[in-house]
């Protein structure tokens, strides 16, 4: 019986192993890579969602005279959310799509909106459009709130796909003076014919009296020095216009890509401008002798984004570009980004100059330009992430200032997968002025520390 019983057994496992054999191996369970739910058959009707969270970690060594909740400090750490996002967005039918987003900016432990730490979230994108053309880029239609700009690439940016640390703001001219974050009600027609890619838009900006800072609804000027105005309201014009030498970059969203990381040849020459009638003004404190400017801007630049060596991975992220920013006779304003101060013991000084902030937008002209390098995706192993090291450069000749302001960083991208997962170490070095009488005088540098866990799916 029980060699009966082993026989019965041997033949089992004998027949199993035979059968195993026989039988293909599972392939391994692919790894998701996007949230899409398709609405036809070939996908081509979709609806995508997308998130997206900054956590920056910061030391900065702060402007002089720097006050803290009112205590002096001449260095600061912080530790913010510089971006916290969710998107959703589609292509209803073959004509009809549409974007949200939805999130917040520049959270940290000083963040209130009228002291209140919980007001921060609100719609950064509410836009439909209509596809001319089935199946083609040639033309679509778009209205809503969009961050749909001229300028430049940099003015409507895809920031999960940031090359440096963080885009060049100042490219987002009138961020949150007449616009939400860079974004603004509008309508426009953007498309590609061949290798030229368009944007045309006509927005409605915001009064300068809803930005959250201005305490007084009508105030007239005090200064022959620019700043917006108060009393009128004139439409926003502006284009961007880019010559695609290579591949074409994508119009599934309005934004546009910082890098593709070895994913496409892109060799771009670019114009954009913004043009706006009356919107600064100027005076000595009376009406009779106020002042009205139109606002100027315009750039031309260079992109370029490029593989190397497709075995390797290499790649290489180029930009070039100058900017004419005519905001009216002595226009100048500080930002710090996501600044971690809140005051200044000094009287005299500029407003919002404490800090991290510097002169990041004015009458005059900006050069900016960035360049980084994708080592082979193997330098730290196989499956262990690639680097990418970068530096750019922001320098502007403002008439307010008596020298060259100019600020540079330098980092490197720790990509652990692409974009959806990295981490970003930058060193940023910035100059520092002093008011003296009515100029403002370069007197030294500072400089800040950052590291930034981003993801993005």
């Amino acid at each position: 019986m029980k060699n009966r019983f082993f026989i019965f057994l041997l033949l089992i496992f004998l027949g199993s192993a035979a059968w195993a054999q026989e039988q293909p191996k599972p392939e391994p369970k692919k790894e998701l890579d996007e949230l899409r739910l398709k609405l036809n058959d070939d996908g081509s009707h979709f609806i995508k969602a997308t998130f997206l969270n900054q956590v920056w970690l910061r030391g900065n060594e702060s402007n002089p005279a720097t006050t803290v909740l009112g205590e002096n400090s001449p260095q600061t750490f912080d530790i913010g959310l510089r971006r916290t996002r969710m998107q959703l967005f589609g292509q209803l039918t073959d004509h009809v799509g549409f974007y949200f987003q939805f999130g917040q900016n520049n959270f940290n432990f000083l963040t209130s909106n009228a002291g209140n730490r919980k007001l921060e979230v609100f719609f950064h994108d509410a836009l439909a459009e209509y596809k001319v053309k089935k199946g083609s880029d040639l033309l679509y239609l778009g209205g809503g709130l969009t961050i749909t700009n001229g300028l430049s690439r940099f003015s409507q940016p895809s920031i999960g796909t940031i090359m440096s640390l963080d885009v060049p703001v100042f490219a987002q001219a009138t961020v949150d003076q007449t616009d939400e974050f860079s974004r603004k009600l509008s309508v426009y027609a953007r498309g590609q014919i061949g290798k030229l890619d368009y944007r045309l838009v006509m927005s409605d900006p915001f009064p300068i009296t809803t930005n959250g800072t201005i305490t007084t609804p009508i105030a007239i000027p005090t200064s022959n020095n620019s700043t917006f105005a108060q009393v009128g309201h004139h439409k926003q014009y502006q284009g961007f216009f880019m010559w695609n030498f290579f591949d074409k970059e994508s119009h599934v969203t309005p934004y546009m890509t910082g890098t593709y990381l070895g994913k496409k040849k892109v060799f771009n020459l670019e114009a954009g401008f913004i043009t706006q009638k009356n919107a600064t003004w100027q005076g000595d404190g009376t009406a009779a002798n106020t002042k009205y400017n139109d606002m100027n801007l315009w750039s031309v630049a260079l992109y370029y984004d490029t593989p190397l060596n497709s075995e390797k991975g290499t790649a290489l992220n180029a930009y070039a570009g100058y900017f004419h920013t005519d905001y009216g006779a002595g226009y100048l304003r500080y930002n710090g980004i996501m600044n971690p101060a809140n005051g200044t013991s000094a009287t005299g000084v500029q407003p919002n100059s404490f800090g991290n902030a510097f002169p990041m937008f004015g009458t005059g002209s900006v050069f900016y330009s960035q360049i980084g390098y994708l080592f082979k995706k193997d330098l730290l192993g196989e499956g262990n992430g690639a680097l990418m090291p970068y530096t750019s450069l922001q320098s502007a000749s403002y008439d307010r200032l008596q020298s060259q302001m100019t600020v540079v960083d330098v980092g490197v991208n720790w990509f652990i997968k692409g974009h959806t997962s990295k981490i970003t170490l930058d060193y940023q070095d910035r100059p520092v002025y002093t008011p003296q009488g009515t100029d403002l005088i370069s007197d030294g540098r500072k400089g800040q520390v950052l590291l930034q866990y981003q993801y993005f799916f």
